[in-house]
């Protein structure tokens, strides 16, 4: 959330950066004007104080002297109805303005590229060598199918289209990489491991930025409860299926004054991701590439105002270190105003090569939300002259899968369509160095 001061003295910069962003629907001019006259009742309200104030003060002198009062004292009860009326309209002003002001996405970075869309992004570097191969590639789809690890059909039947059905080695294959994961981040790159509620409430949702703007791309859940004997209605419970961990491990200090001494914080954490994604329908439904439940290990950093932008170069390094590990190709990419995330002034993503499907797949967006995030959830420190200030928050993939099963299944694939396994995960799979066909 961007602060109703800053708006108001940069007024040209907040709106070039709602266009540069493409939030088309964002009216900061109506917001100026409520907050304009949310302002002049302020007045209003301060000079009826001060009048009651006064008045009060005559009738204690009346009564003093014995003389009568009751008039003053009718024109006070007055100017308290007056009080009371205009902070109703108040409330209702801040609770508008509150709400107008979630719909404002944050300013980028001035390093940030300006673009409409991905084809304005920038690449800052590749790691790896592509892999060549005397054989045709497969798609991971058609190697898990061969391999029996893979069941898109019966996980469309149990559930719908979306989702995963990992079977034998495949499942192991998942369950290694985020143990894996977990402990690199823990023990080389100092984060504190967290295991949090899969499910959130709204104010958390809104806290990181994923509400109102996303509700469309949320799974909410619902309650039955018995109205009456013969009746059953559902009712909203208003809680949420975690869309990824940075929701329940930034909201973990949510209202709370941290101190100087004590930041920065380094938090990891696994959890299944839901999404609904509305919008994308149509988009990489082939295999798992895009898939509406998929593991996540996530890397969520609470750091000083000064050291922010330091700090995610090294959350991105720690995020690009598992792919390094792994032996997987990729590259980084820097992203426009047009393709970063309502909430983010600053951006990364990590990009795996999968050379069955011949293109490079995201893994990993590593951001930095500045205090945009720490003014919705409340979270501030005690800086060293003891003024309160919002802390910066981070987050990025540490990394998603599946995304990083298929570069794996499709980069260490044999053309007799079995499966090396990279030489980290195999202590994690009870040292098994192939998957291969069992029939």
């Amino acid at each position: 959330m961007l602060d109703i001061h800053f708006i108001r003295n940069n007024v040209n910069a907040v709106k070039e950066a709602i266009a540069n962003k493409q939030e088309i629907a964002v009216n900061i001019d109506a917001i100026l004007e409520i907050d304009a006259q949310r302002r002049k009742k302020i007045q209003i309200c301060e000079q009826l104080k001060n009048q009651r104030n006064e008045k009060s003060r005559a009738v204690s002198e009346l009564k003093k002297n014995g003389q009568d009062a009751s008039a003053i004292i009718e024109e006070t009860k007055k100017i308290g109805d007056d009080i009371k009326s205009i902070d109703g309209e108040l409330r209702d002003m801040e609770s508008q303005l509150n709400d107008l002001l979630l719909g404002i996405p944050n300013i980028p970075a001035a390093d940030v590229p300006v673009g409409k869309d991905a084809s304005g992004n920038e690449i800052v570097r590749h790691w790896g060598e592509r892999k060549t191969f005397h054989f045709t590639p497969q798609p991971h789809w058609e190697l898990g199918k061969t391999l029996d690890i893979l069941d898109l059909e019966r996980a469309a039947k149990i559930t719908g289209s979306g989702f995963i059905l990992l079977k034998g080695a495949g499942a192991k294959l998942e369950r290694a990489l985020f143990n894996f994961m977990l402990d690199i981040h823990t023990r080389d790159h100092g984060y504190t491991e967290i295991f949090p509620p899969f499910l959130v409430n709204r104010k958390s949702m809104t806290g990181t930025g994923q509400l109102p703007k996303l509700e469309d791309d949320m799974y909410r859940t619902l309650q039955m409860y018995t109205a009456h004997a013969s009746e059953k209605k559902a009712v909203a419970e208003d809680l949420f299926l975690v869309p990824t961990a940075e929701v329940p491990v930034t909201n973990i200090h949510r209202d709370e004054i941290l101190l100087y001494k004590n930041l920065p914080i380094y938090y990891t954490a696994y959890t299944p991701c839901f999404r609904r994604e509305a919008g994308s329908y149509g988009k990489d439904t082939r295999g798992i590439m895009r898939v509406h439940q998929f593991n996540k290990v996530e890397l969520v950093k609470l750091v000083r105002p000064e050291t922010s932008y330091g700090e995610l170069e090294t959350l991105l390094a720690n995020a690009e270190k598992i792919l390094q590990l792994l032996g997987l190709e990729y590259r980084v990419v820097k992203l426009c105003t047009g393709d970063m995330s309502f909430a983010a002034a600053k951006c990364y993503d990590i990009e795996v090569w999968a050379p069955g499907v011949d293109k490079y797949l995201e893994v990993s967006s590593c951001s930095n939300f500045e205090d945009f995030q720490a003014r919705r959830i409340n979270l501030r420190f005690r800086n060293e002259d003891g003024k309160l200030q919002y802390v910066h928050t981070l987050n990025g993939s540490g990394l998603a899968l599946p995304r990083t099963v298929i570069a794996i299944l499709e980069t260490y694939q044999q053309e007799d369509g079995s499966i090396l396994i990279p030489d980290v995960l195999q202590p994690y799979m009870k040292e098994t160095r192939i998957i291969a066909n069992q029939s």
